[in-house]
């Protein structure tokens, strides 16, 4: 049977719904939102709505509503691990918690005149959708700048630089390249080559940073720092053709993916991991383990970071007026691509 509103081509209301279900539009409307509604009657209307093929719209609760429960996620750069991981933690956490999400994910180089007006684009664009917040993953040096962008809207940085008065959340990029660097230390390397991340990226430079302040600690002296283009295995490769083995026993990569790299073109000139050196890696990747050999690396755990990220723009979008900077630790996972240094 073909109801009135097929026929005429109109899409059913709410008021279509309440009659084919036999109570009032109201009724209709606490279904939808929540509210009681008796078993028989939650049938009814349940049965009404497929038959009827009825869309319920939250535009106009959104409109009489101080907030959308809707929240915006800009994440900047290639989707690898590390984005990916933190996209799926904040997917996650918004589920949970009962919030829309709206993605947008921006693969610009930030050195092209365009970038700016991308970023202040994508943001103005979240705002005028009325997002209650927005979580903004900055790895590039200099983007902070651009949050004012979104107004009195709340935001939430995950960058490692993050300027003052933002709330952040960050992985420990520092403190894992202390963990890898110290942990060759302990067994006896003293020559200790760092293979960077791209130059522009605010993780790359703490890395940098927490390996030449690990050093040190340890009145060791750098070897100059091998710098990648990219997070990737390419970028590892290139690296192990330009470096001169005899100049180091061990080594410190700037992540998984350029340590992968940069064991496969070693592994091609007859050098192997941990016989002739010894390297740890940072991320942890699923992948690290399976690796020939299986590789140290220090850990960050990229979905928790995506899910702390969410939850904390929430709690400032309920009130809390604190400006907050929350760190996750990084842990060592010690693996068969590292030994004690060749006497």
């Amino acid at each position: 049977m073909v109801s009135g509103t097929e026929a005429s081509g109109r899409r059913p209301s709410m008021a279509d719904v309440g009659r084919a279900a036999h109570v009032s539009a109201q009724t209709v409307s606490r279904y939808h939102t929540g509210g009681y509604v008796s078993p028989d009657a939650r049938k009814r209307i349940e049965r009404a709505v497929r038959d009827l093929g009825y869309q319920h719209s939250r535009l106009p609760g959104i409109l009489r509503s101080q907030h959308t429960d809707t929240l915006g996620f800009i994440t900047m750069g290639p989707l690898n691990f590390g984005n990916t991981g933190i996209l799926a933690g904040v997917n996650r956490a918004a589920r949970d918690e009962g919030q829309q999400l709206l993605t947008a994910q921006l693969d610009l180089d930030p050195s092209a005149p365009s970038s700016t007006a991308d970023i202040r684009r994508t943001l103005q664009s979240l705002t005028s959708m009325r997002v209650d917040g927005i979580v903004v993953g900055t790895p590039y040096i200099g983007v902070e700048a651009l949050l004012d962008e979104a107004g009195s809207v709340p935001v939430v940085s995950l960058s490692e630089r993050a300027p003052d008065g933002v709330d952040t959340v960050h992985a420990d990029s520092y403190g894992a390249a202390r963990l890898g660097v110290r942990h060759l230390v302990e067994l006896g390397h003293r020559r200790i080559v760092h293979l960077a991340g791209p130059d522009d990226r605010n993780e790359a430079s703490e890395r940098v940073r927490g390996y030449l302040d690990e050093l040190a600690a340890h009145r060791l002296a750098p070897l100059p720092v091998e710098a990648c283009a990219e997070w990737d295995a390419d970028s590892g490769a290139a690296a192990a053709r330009r470096v001169d083995p005899t100049t180091f026993t061990a080594v410190a990569s700037g992540n998984d993916e350029i340590a992968l790299g940069f064991m496969s073109v070693m592994h091609e000139r007859g050098l192997r991991a941990p016989d002739d050196y010894s390297i740890v890696g940072i991320d942890d990747m699923p992948e690290a383990k399976y690796f020939t050999p299986a590789l140290t690396s220090a850990r960050l755990d990229f979905e928790a970071l995506g899910e702390a990220a969410l939850r904390l723009v929430l709690d400032r979008i309920r009130g809390t007026s604190v400006v907050q900077e929350r760190v996750l630790p990084s842990v060592l996972a010690v693996r068969a691509s590292t030994a004690e240094r060749p006497r």
